[in-house]
């Protein structure tokens, strides 16, 4: 066995020293020569004749090195090293080819593996839950409401309903969607990212903290006693990591929590803002008390056995029981979504249509490496002719082949995850907070195991491709007329006509993505010019609160408004529960006119708390009536201002002003004032009846309008809050046109714009490059076809036309394919398109116009080229 291993070892070290053992064995050899010569001269013979039958009595010199070899060492290994070496030295001697090659495929390589690493994150990586296909979010939906508007949030005294009576769900527990906590601290109070969620919460998504203890059962409710949970992060930066914050007190929303746990570092709840605190649903609160306030979002884990249309037949016999029970007249039905859907639903299409691009981009890149071996290949065809004629096989030519395309893509797959890794970390530094906030999950986007698997997936296929394409020249190099100079004529034409099908479809993958990404960033232009029904320009928005402080509705905005007023650049004040351009769903109410049939249904629409100065601020547009007043608003006046979308469903055929509607419950309010629609919630949803009514909050949102520059008056506008209320918490002052552009659907589709456009850039500088090669090796081919053209008196203009007709072919036939893909790519985009069609004319035409223009342009160098070819010189070439 020993023996057997160091026999092994040997044959192996062989393979790097094989020069010296050759050099041995020859001088060995010599000496026998030397030895039968000598011999042979004193048996008489001359000394030619001497040497000639000592060479012969030893046998080829050759054959006896090559068995010396295969005898002391591994053959495949040393012929493969060979390989290896004339591979290198192979595209030493040819830079052009070698950088222009790889670099080509490592941007395709980098681009494909950035973007993959964003869809592991997000598509692959599963969730931070146990069983995360077990989880769904259960809501009810009004049929009766436009697709986008159906989705109800529930109350939480219906959620204690669907807790005890739903067979459903294994388990289900349920979040506040109204994020933030008041913290107090040595430094005054501070409002902190939290959420308020029922005490199984945990349990049901299966997370166990790393720290301490889950929330108990008898933590939940109006005597519940006050328990906190912290965020790893929090657990961090707050307490130092000490395990000794279990048992510690914070003071949240005014009263004393204790600290009972730390949640896990990787876990985050990818259906909310990013929270620091955690809490129960617990003490008395108005809206956790009417069973009309909607304010939770509910996740069960299905039962064993229960599939999710079981499971939503289940909840809709609850929901009816519910509505009989409690004389509910709204018809509503129980919808179920999978965990997963609901997480990145909006990001799945985005993701899948950047995947593609990359996809089509790395097509194009592997295309022009493939056109670049052709061409190389064709002027090797003499060199494996005589390879091939001094004993080379075809097997042997192929693993020449092989080894140099594993040289070409292991040079470009490194040099490709060097540029991937730092497009993530470039790519990840562009999301701003808030998106980093939604998105959680993104930051944990780098180089893992399954992008190095995928990537190694890449690599290989590529090996494969660029080995197969110059094997077709094999047969040419086994022909006595390969060994011939004029042979290339033959080989030149066929390596045209591929490489003019290659280029067609590079054109045709480049429409498509120049048609892509116009479509997307006409898309996104046209959402962040959306009609918002107000002048966003130089207009200031933030939020004030008092956190859990007792205080007189309307009192501090009303301090706050008159003592912006007068300072320098403000022009216009006002203040509402809540800013336009929202996220999100939105507190709503029902909407009946008086003396409906009490068994009628009553539609709930959004119901904005402003100011008398709120519409003039934001400079809406009064279409019948008048604005609320300072009366109106001091008095709580029983008023309304309606939209125009509410005038149109409610009054269809009459004037709204003077009328009664009644708002949420009885009395009615008397309809004052009708204004056009204001965009108060997500920029892509379309109009919904509103309704605006004279301001009664403790917290409130600000609007200032400015005369100049809004970063000059950020400044005084929050030291004048902190004047009238030293303890007030204040949210980051941003101009209105910054709160449109960070609304995540604009910055989803702007970013999704941006970067398939870079794609479709790239594409067409490669693309373009290519058309340049095969035309710039047409010209350099047909020489002496243009030569003869010339000396028989074809004009310098004609030989222009000739090759610019040719590429006008290719471009033509790749624009007209591409276009045609173009239209049934731009379908599968249609989810990402906001009032824009997939078959939008200017786009397809402009997208056209650019890639004709820019081959066109790169054409030119090649056709001038022609031009200037001397008959007399090109035919003495040939």
């Amino acid at each position: 066995m020993l023996a057997d291993l160091w026999h092994l070892l040997g044959r192996i070290g062989s393979c790097f020293t094989h020069r010296r053992l050759d050099q041995d064995f020859t001088e060995e050899l010599d000496s026998h020569v030397t030895m039968l010569t000598d011999e042979n001269v004193r048996a008489g013979m001359s000394a030619e004749e001497a040497r000639r039958q000592a060479l012969i009595r030893i046998g080829g010199r050759t054959a006896l090195q090559s068995e010396h070899r295969a005898t002391r060492g591994l053959p495949l290994v040393e012929t493969a090293l060979q390989d290896l070496r004339f591979g290198v030295r192979q595209l030493w001697a040819h830079p052009g080819f070698a950088t222009a090659a790889i670099g080509v495929l490592a941007v395709g390589i980098a681009a494909n593996v950035a973007i993959f690493g964003f869809v592991d994150a997000a598509l692959i990586r599963p969730l931070p839950f146990e069983q995360p296909s077990r989880l769904v979010t259960a809501f009810s939906t009004r049929p009766d409401r436009a697709p986008g508007q159906s989705r109800n949030l529930i109350s939480y005294l219906n959620f204690l309903e669907w807790r005890t009576r739903s067979r459903a769900f294994k388990s289900i527990a349920a979040f506040d969607v109204r994020p933030g906590l008041v913290l107090r601290t040595p430094q005054g109070a501070e409002r902190v990212t939290g959420l308020r969620v029922t005490s199984d919460f945990f349990a049901t998504l299966g997370v166990r903290p790393v720290l301490g203890r889950e929330f108990r059962p008898d933590e939940e409710g109006p005597a519940a006693p006050a328990t906190v949970m912290l965020a790893y992060d929090a657990w961090q930066t707050r307490f130092a990591g000490r395990a000794d914050v279990l048992g510690q007190v914070l003071t949240i929303q005014g009263q004393p929590h204790v600290i009972i746990g730390v949640l896990p570092k990787d876990f985050y709840f990818p259906l909310a803002d990013h929270a620091d605190f955690w809490a129960t649903i617990r003490g008395p609160q108005p809206c956790w008390e009417s069973r009309g306030c909607r304010s939770l979002q509910a996740v069960g884990r299905l039962a064993d056995g229960m599939s999710i249309e079981m499971a939503r037949t289940v909840q809709d016999g609850l929901l009816r029981q519910l509505r009989l029970q409690y004389g509910d007249k709204n018809p509503e039905t129980a919808a179920l979504a999978p965990l997963t859907d609901e997480v990145f639903g909006d990001v799945q299409p985005i993701l899948f249509a950047l995947f593609g691009g990359v996809v089509l981009l790395l097509l194009i890149a592997s295309v022009n490496v493939v056109s670049l071996l052709l061409a190389r290949s064709d002027g090797r065809i003499r060199e494996m002719a005589v390879r091939n004629a001094i004993g080379a096989s075809s097997s042997r030519l192929v693993r020449q082949f092989a080894v140099e395309s594993t040289i070409l893509v292991g040079a470009s797959t490194v040099l490709g995850l060097l540029l991937a890794h730092w497009a993530m970390q470039s790519l990840t530094g562009l999301l701003n907070a808030d998106m980093v906030s939604r998105m959680p999950y993104l930051q944990g986007v780098g180089l893992n195991g399954r992008l190095f698997a995928w990537t190694a997936a890449l690599a290989m296929v590529a090996i494969g491709l660029f080995t197969l394409a110059p094997m077709g020249r094999l047969a040419v190099a086994r022909s006595v007329d390969a060994l011939k100079e004029s042979s290339r004529g033959s080989a030149g034409l066929s390596w045209q006509r591929i490489g003019r099908a290659l280029i067609v479809g590079e054109l045709a993958i480049a429409t498509v993505l120049l048609v892509s990404a116009g479509l997307l960033a006409k898309s996104a232009y046209r959402l962040l010019n959306v009609n918002t029904g107000f002048n966003a320009e130089h207009l200031i928005v933030t939020a004030v609160g008092l956190g859990p402080a007792r205080e007189t509705p309307g009192t501090l905005a009303l301090q706050v408004a008159e003592r912006l007023r007068p300072l320098p650049g403000v022009e216009a004040v006002a203040y509402a529960d809540l800013a336009p351009v929202g996220e999100g769903l939105a507190p709503t109410s029902g909407f009946q006119l008086p003396g409906r049939v009490s068994g009628d249904v009553v539609e709930d629409h959004p119901v904005r708390r402003v100011s008398a100065s709120y519409f003039a601020t934001l400079q809406a547009t009064l279409l019948a009536g008048r604005f609320l007043t300072e009366d109106d608003v001091t008095s709580a006046r029983g008023v309304v201002i309606i939209n125009q979308t509410a005038a149109r469903r409610y009054f269809p055929d009459e004037d709204p002003v003077g009328k009664p509607i009644v708002i949420g419950m009885p009395p009615a309010r008397q309809i004052v004032g009708v204004v056009a629609d204001i965009k108060d919630g997500p920029l892509e949803t379309p109009p919904t009846p509103a309704a605006y009514v004279p301001f009664d909050q403790v917290g409130f949102s600000l609007l200032v309008r400015t005369s100049r520059n809004d970063a000059a008056v950020i400044p005084a506008l929050n030291t004048t809050i902190r004047e009238v209320r030293p303890n007030a918490l204040i949210q980051p002052a941003m101009t209105m046109t910054e709160r449109i552009n960070r609304q995540p659907s604009a910055t989803l589709k702007r970013a999704s714009a941006w970067l398939i456009s870079g794609f479709a850039v790239t594409a067409l500088i490669l693309s373009v490059m290519g058309l340049y090669g095969v035309m710039a090796y047409s010209v350099g081919q047909r020489s002496r076809e243009i030569g003869v053209r010339m000396a028989l008196g074809a004009a310098r203009s004609s030989v222009y036309r000739l090759i610019v007709g040719e590429s006008a072919w290719l471009v033509g036939a790749g624009t007209v394919v591409g276009s045609a893909g173009a239209i049934l790519s731009a379908k599968l985009l249609s989810r990402l398109l906001f009032a824009t069609q997939p078959w939008d004319v200017p786009t397809l035409v402009t997208s056209a116009l650019t890639l004709i223009v820019c081959a066109l342009i790169a054409t030119f160098v090649p056709a001038h080229r022609a031009m200037t070819v001397n008959p007399l010189q090109a035919l003495r070439a040939e």
